[in-house]
């Protein structure tokens, strides 16, 4: 009966681990602990116990894992933010990076901004925004015509 206890207690604490985690790391071992609890209370030997234990658990996070995965898969939400990128932007405030000041208007919206070279580019200025950090796009100066 000694072994048997054993199993139940590594299915409870399985049960809580997951319950507590929510991330799906331990149920498996839940599932191997009924086997192996069912096997104690038959009188099955305690190798064919761990036996059980082990091959159930691995052939229930073999099954899931698909399954899992597809579940704890998160996807990047497109903002409509890095449709700015490559756009000509109108440099409404001063840019000069070692100040932290800066803004520009592009696609309607008006954004902080920083120099790429960290040169101090004049409002007025066209330039074109090579990408986005936070709430601030990078941007570099369109080359003389």
């Amino acid at each position: 009966m000694g072994w048997a206890v054993f199993w139940l207690a590594m299915i409870i604490l399985a049960v809580v681990v997951e319950a507590a985690t929510n991330q799906l790391v331990s149920i498996w071992f839940a599932v191997g602990g009924i086997a192996a609890l069912i096997a104690a209370l038959c009188g099955a030997p305690v190798y064919a116990q761990w036996i059980l234990f082990v091959v159930l658990s691995l052939a229930a996070l073999l099954c899931t894992r698909p399954f899992v995965k597809k579940l704890t898969r998160f996807r990047r939400e497109d903002t409509n933010a890095g449709r700015c990128i490559g756009q000509v932007a109108v440099v409404t405030e001063a840019i000069d990076n070692t100040q932290a000041v800066g803004q520009v208007k592009v696609l309607g919206s008006v954004w902080s901004a920083r120099s790429v070279r960290g040169t101090v580019i004049p409002a007025g200025t066209e330039v074109v925004v090579r990408e986005i950090e936070g709430v601030k796009v990078i941007v570099e100066e369109l080359p003389a015509a």
